[in-house]
């Protein structure tokens, strides 16, 4: 018998008599995005690129209901202890519409003993059956887009919480909290019952911060409704209706279990409780040799399960140590994105043909690949030269592969074949924020403010998620508006982790080859060639004042045909108390002044030269989602100096530059 094998043989005869134990304990649920393990999907629901759709796709109105379902029981109620648990939930939705007049119905997360539930589509949510009204029992919360005269909706844009009944107990219009639930944009929900103060609240926010105040709390005792194990899982619905529901991410957890603790055999019991054998003669020799034999075997057998269970120990960690590091790496990225053989990717981008190019990174040619077997379409980046240090590019490749945030472009796969590295991600249809910003712009179709003010969000978001929130710090060091790409609803997904670095959180920055495009380069990096995450905040400031004023970093005039610093022109507008005025031109002044305003001093902000005086990306999320008071920017733009290790200053970097470039291009510099 192997070492493996003898090992879960003796586990389980060791776990066969071990004492049983109670069966209600917390649970604490997490999916940062879906698998196929652990849900169940019913009706039309979906999974696709890890977000679940519950209602079908088309481009014509339709009827639709889908349902998805943890597939375990939760405990909610622990007869022996008499406890009804506690739980906290929090997920991320869209309500999306391709045609905004055919709205409705909505989504719902629910409670349910039936791990069965699907209704039908319409009003009903997919909660109930329309012919059988009383069947399902549920707890539920409804995030309801019409209003239905027939279960009383208040309005056409509620939550509202619903017990055995799609009549709700209490609503309130989500507009309250400044969120349209029909606005296609991602939506955070936060549900929290207390059982101890029999307290109900719901939070929804469209940042990933939950908000102080919740927008519905109802006071009820949920223990009557709350069984022993019950499902848990969404549900939506339409009818006639072309409106998507998506749930993007998940999290889920019971509280006030008491810990898990062994059922003790008493010391003592009765006769009556236990069966007793007739006694059984035998010589006083023989007693003690079977006293012998016991004592023998007591000491004996877990001897030898631990002898081998070191010996196991031994060998796995030999067998480990003798792998080779890059085949170790390779491993970690099979078990997630998918290795794509060159021989896909090139019949994909039809031989990496031209007429296929999307654009060009630091990391090298963007190539849209059409995958016919999978009917998909995606984005392959082609390096431009080969690796030296392979195995630490994968390395930092598999953990850049773990990362999940909605604003980022996930990497879907790779590829490492004829000496070429390949990087598949996700397609984004409205290309980058380069293009539709400055392009599409100058065709009388400038970008909508509500978009450009989202963008914002989106990216202060995720760079929120990899300073702060992430196992590792990772530090970009190339946001730009050509590394801001837009999915098909102008939501930024930020990619291009070709220059990006990982590093441990609180660890100092490490002197690397300063890279970077010029106008979005920090200054002191420049001088000490380290990358800080305030080396990501100071482009993120350049990037937010290129949304709000529709000009790229650095532009030369029109009469003298000097460059002129994007930031520079701002803070003199600032300081000549002529702020607004920075904003695009093109927009008419189809804006909102206050968030005009605080987009340009945000920018500013973070393109100070101080970069003690940067705030943290966490900080600038609050502050765009008004959570947070605005950082004070100084009217007069603080000076730089540079030490005599580097004489030149940014002007004069520029301006040396001036003849090798074209208006309106971006200068790639790397110094030594």
């Amino acid at each position: 018998m192997s070492p493996r094998k003898l090992l879960v043989f003796l586990i389980l005869i060791n776990l066969s008599v071990h004492p049983d134990y109670v069966s209600s304990a917390n649970v604490n649920l997490d999916f940062p995005f879906f698998t196929f393990r652990n849900i169940t999907l019913l009706g039309d629901s979906y999974l696709r690129n890890g977000v679940i759709g519950l209602t079908r796709e088309l481009g014509v109105p339709s009827s639709s209901s889908g349902t998805v379902i943890y597939n375990h029981p939760v405990a909610f109620f622990d007869p022996e202890t008499n406890i009804t648990a506690s739980f906290s939930t929090r997920f991320s939705f869209s309500i999306d519409n391709v045609n905004p007049s055919s709205f409705g119905d909505g989504l719902a997360f629910f409670l349910s003993p039936n791990n069965q539930t699907l209704g039908s589509p319409g009003g009903y949510l997919g909660l109930v059956n329309s012919s059988e009204f009383s069947k399902n029992r549920f707890i539920a919360i409804e995030f309801d887009t019409k209003q239905d005269l027939h279960f009383n909706d208040p309005d056409e844009n509620h939550v509202g919480l619903d017990i055995n009944s799609l009549i709700s107990i209490k609503t309130a219009n989500s507009m309250i909290r400044g969120v349209n639930l029909k606005s296609g944009n991602l939506i955070t929900a936060w549900i929290d019952y207390e059982n101890e103060k029999k307290k109900f609240e719901i939070f929804l926010s469209y940042s990933s911060f939950k908000p102080e105040e919740p927008l519905l709390r109802v006071s009820i005792d949920l223990s009557d409704y709350l069984k022993e194990f019950m499902y848990v899982g969404f549900s939506a619905s339409t009818e006639g209706s072309t409106e998507l529901h998506c749930i993007e991410n998940w999290s889920f957890r019971t509280m006030g279990f008491r810990p898990i603790r062994p059922k003790v055999q008493p010391h003592s019991v009765s006769e009556s409780s236990v069966p007793l054998k007739p006694p059984i003669t035998v010589s006083g020799s023989g007693n003690r040799h079977h006293k012998r034999i016991g004592l023998g075997l007591g000491i004996g057998f877990p001897a030898f399960f631990g002898a081998v269970l070191v010996i196991f120990g031994w060998i796995s960690v030999k067998k480990w140590k003798g792998t080779k590091s890059e085949r170790i790496i390779k491993a970690e990225l099979v078990t997630g994105p998918r290795q794509f053989s060159y021989k896909e990717l090139k019949s994909a981008t039809r031989g990496f043909h031209s007429s296929r190019i999307l654009g060009h990174g630091a990391f090298g040619t963007v190539y849209k690949a059409f995958f016919m077997d999978l009917g998909t379409i995606s984005a392959v980046k082609r390096s431009k030269h080969t690796h030296e240090g392979k195995t630490e590019f994968l390395s930092e490749l598999s953990i850049i592969a773990s990362l999940r945030h909605k604003n980022l472009v996930q990497l879907q796969g790779w590829c490492v074949e004829k000496g070429e590295l390949l990087l598949v991600y996700d397609f984004m249809p409205n290309g980058s924020l380069d293009k539709v910003l400055y392009q599409e712009s100058e065709n009388n179709n400038p970008l909508k403010w509500t978009y450009r003010y989202y963008i914002a969000v989106g990216l202060a978001s995720v760079l929120t998620y990899l300073h702060q929130e992430c196992e590792q710090q990772v530090i970009h060091r190339d946001i730009k508006t050509s590394n801001v790409m837009l999915d098909g609803n102008y939501n930024a997904r930020l990619g291009d982790f070709g220059l990006a670095r990982l590093m441990d959180h609180g660890t100092s920055p490490v002197s690397t080859l300063t890279a970077g495009t010029m106008g979005y380069l920090v200054p002191e990096y420049l001088q000490y060639g380290t990358a800080t995450e305030k080396t990501d905040v100071y482009s993120y400031g350049v990037v937010v004042l290129e949304l709000a004023c529709g000009r790229r970093p650095i532009e030369r005039e029109d009469e003298s045909q000097k460059q002129v610093n994007l930031v520079d022109w701002v803070w003199r507008k600032y300081s000549e108390g002529k702020l607004i005025e920075a904003a695009d031109q093109r927009m008419n002044g189809e804006f909102k002044e206050e968030e005009m305003r605080r987009l340009l001093l945000i920018g500013l902000s973070c393109a100070n030269p101080d970069s003690s005086e940067r705030p943290s990306m966490r900080r600038v999320l609050q502050i765009l989602n008004n959570e947070a008071d605005p950082v004070i920017v100084p009217k007069v733009k603080p000076s730089l100096i540079f030490s005599n290790s580097l004489p030149l200053s940014i002007d004069e970097i520029v301006s040396d530059c001036e003849e090798c470039s074209s208006p309106g291009s971006e200068l790639e510099i790397k110094v030594y």
